[in-house]
């Protein structure tokens, strides 16, 4: 099979995993391990919130007021100091940039953080002149696992779902974007994904 397209997800792909980033939110914030990966995750107003912002039905503004009031500690600015450990994988990155340069069209494709007034992909310089597209749920108003994400991103792209290859930590976002014929891949290790790709593209084996 030829793939034309490649399809990657942010937060956990073309960055650190994100439990790496809040563990040292929470040491930086003097929080008790585990508490911010709880508020996120199974506080009923921290999951709202953050689904919200996902699809942009809230701002990030909101998001650091609930968050931070979930938290105790103060909002101001949140997403930023929440973000400030979030560093960028660099063999993802050296895999896209090789991907695009073999043409290979790049797309990035995320469950929004929010853009204003913190943009982490401006922050990170994945935002202007990377991807063929940039694909963030809270534009389109869906986010993963939600099919329509993907459709959205196969248009862009301009390519079939069977000539595409998507690459999520999440296994969740997986299932629908393989109903769209998309070749899949669980990222858990940065240099197991890219020799997958690797093998997969034939163009982004990692610089000696």
């Amino acid at each position: 099979m030829t793939y034309r397209g490649l399809i990657l997800d942010f937060g956990g792909v073309l960055t650190i995993r994100m439990r790496l980033n809040g563990d040292a939110f929470e040491r930086s914030e003097g929080l008790a391990p585990g508490t911010y990966t709880r508020a996120l995750n199974e506080h009923p107003d921290g999951v709202a919130v953050y689904a919200a912002l996902e699809v942009g039905e809230a701002t990030q503004e909101q998001w650091n007021q609930v968050i931070g009031g979930i938290l105790g500690i103060d909002p101001t600015d949140l997403m930023r100091r929440a973000l400030a450990n979030l560093h960028l994988e660099p063999r993802m990155v050296d895999a896209a940039r090789r991907a695009r340069s073999a043409g290979i069209k790049v797309a990035m494709l995320s469950n929004s953080f929010g853009l204003t007034p913190f943009n982490p992909y401006e922050a990170l310089g994945m935002w202007d002149g990377q991807w063929d597209a940039i694909v963030l749920s809270e534009q389109l108003g869906v986010r993963k696992p939600d099919p329509g994400i993907y459709l959205h991103t196969l248009d862009l792209l301009q390519l079939p779902g069977e000539e595409c290859v998507f690459v999520d930590d999440h296994a969740i976002n997986l299932p629908p974007a393989e109903a769209l014929g998309i070749r899949t891949i669980h990222h858990t290790d940065a240099a197991e994904t890219v020799a997958q790709l690797d093998a997969l593209l034939n163009c982004v084996t990692p610089s000696a």
